[in-house]
């Protein structure tokens, strides 16, 4: 039973892989400037990188959460949630209200994934 460590920092591993599945840290946007459905498709195409580096891919998401500053911006992420989601693979999903690191972050991300074998 071996867990493999990626992109560490001395604080946490931005993913981790046990037996055939990645889990990723919460994904954050690079450039906070823009509204919720932009960070969300920067977040979800970062996502999708991460994963296919490590041996996954979209349509392999077991589960994800989710988290807002504010639920008032719901329906606008899930606009873009809806139009990425692998179509008949939808994960396991839940999306949560939360105080993030910085005010100008509106939503964070986090996947787990199955290895592609």
């Amino acid at each position: 039973m071996s867990i493999r460590r990626f992109e560490s920092n001395g604080r946490y591993s931005n993913v981790v892989e046990h037996n055939g599945v990645l889990y990723l840290t919460g994904q954050i946007c690079s450039n906070p400037g823009g509204d919720v459905k932009q960070q969300t498709k920067e977040i979800l195409e970062k996502i999708e990188t991460i994963l296919e580096r490590y041996g996954s891919d979209k349509h392999h998401i077991l589960s994800a959460s989710i988290y807002l500053k504010d639920m008032s911006m719901f329906r606008e992420m899930n606009s873009v949630w809806d139009a990425w989601v692998s179509q008949d693979n939808e994960p396991a999903r839940l999306c949560v209200e939360a105080a993030l690191a910085s005010p100008a972050f509106l939503v964070e991300i986090s996947v787990t994934a199955a290895v592609i074998s």
